[in-house]
């Protein structure tokens, strides 16, 4: 498993990119910041790994992890949604154009 980290990560699209997008996300609730920490490659693909500032409790940090890939990806938070691990750190995220 190859590990990126660094402060000032960003997601990037290939050229071309045909949507939806899937993402792997393992999320980090409870953090000072809300940040992209590190890109994990896996024999699978890749995993996101995303430092939340809102709290484990009652979608909170669902909610901030929405509104974070919404900016990101410049898009409405309509258009993200999550597939898998809504009460998890490890979960699916789906993004339509």
């Amino acid at each position: 498993m190859q590990k990126v980290t660094s402060n000032h990560l960003k997601f990037s699209l290939e050229p071309n990119v045909k949507f939806p997008i899937y993402l792997r996300i393992k999320a980090i609730p409870g953090s000072n910041i809300t940040e992209l920490m590190e890109i994990m490659e896996t024999e699978n693909g890749k995993t996101y790994k995303i430092k939340l500032k809102a709290p484990p409790e009652k979608g909170k940090a669902n909610q901030e992890l929405i509104r974070f890939l919404s900016q990101e990806f410049k898009t409405s938070k309509e258009k993200i949604s999550i597939i898998s691990g809504h009460v998890s750190s490890l979960k699916l995220i789906k993004i339509t154009h």
